[in-house]
């Protein structure tokens, strides 16, 4: 089981991971990030990964559990 996690000090709203990962990533009226408590599906650990990848400040994390 994994889940996603956000470092709110190190965000800075580019909103990429909303792009790649809409399923699971919602943004605020600031351009935040939203995340479920759910675990992340089996199916799209991979897309999770890519995304927590490709975030410019790495504050994106899939952790785990």
């Amino acid at each position: 089981m994994s889940r996603l996690r956000v470092d709110p000090i190190g965000c800075r709203a580019h909103g990429l991971c909303h792009e790649l990962l809409p399923e699971l990533v919602a943004l605020d009226e600031w351009g935040y990030p939203v995340l479920t408590e759910d675990p992340v599906p089996a199916g799209l650990v991979s897309h999770a990964k890519r995304a927590a990848a490709a975030c410019p400040t790495l504050a994106l994390r899939l952790r785990a559990e």
